[in-house]
């Protein structure tokens, strides 16, 4: 397993964008459909925005209708951590990053086969590198 990083709060907002410093460390979200990547079609893989850490294929985004990129698996198990979060008055899974444990997004039991889960994840928690097309 990764250790946490070790950066300060301050340290976190000379490094991250506005709204990236406010969901991955503050637990924000975004507007609903405003999101980079919510339409993002290429392929290639979501990373952390905040330390790099490979988090989503393209191969498990699918479109959720909920304005929000959505995959049904993580990259893999390491890339993510899952504890309950009983904000606002719901019962929700919160998903961190295992490397800095940015606030990424939830994840719901509502998508679609093989698993049967919806990540739902904030844009601007997220970086893609788009896979290199291979040459003729």
């Amino acid at each position: 397993m990764k250790k946490k990083m070790p950066k300060t709060e301050e340290e976190w907002k000379t490094c991250l964008a506005p709204e990236a410093f406010s969901i991955l460390r503050k637990k924000g979200t975004e507007i609903p459909f405003t999101g980079k990547y919510v339409n993002n079609k290429k392929k290639g893989v979501y990373v952390c925005a905040g330390c790099g850490n490979r988090l989503f294929s393209s191969d498990t985004k699918y479109e959720s209708g909920t304005g929000w990129p959505s995959f049904w698996a993580p990259a893999s198990k390491n890339g993510i951590e899952m504890k309950p979060d009983n904000s606002l008055l719901m019962h929700r899974t919160e998903i961190l990053c295992m490397k800095c444990k940015g606030h990424l997004g939830h994840v719901f039991d509502d998508g679609p086969k093989p698993t049967g889960k919806r990540f739902c994840i904030n844009s601007a928690a997220l970086h893609f590198k788009e896979k290199k097309k291979s040459v003729g």
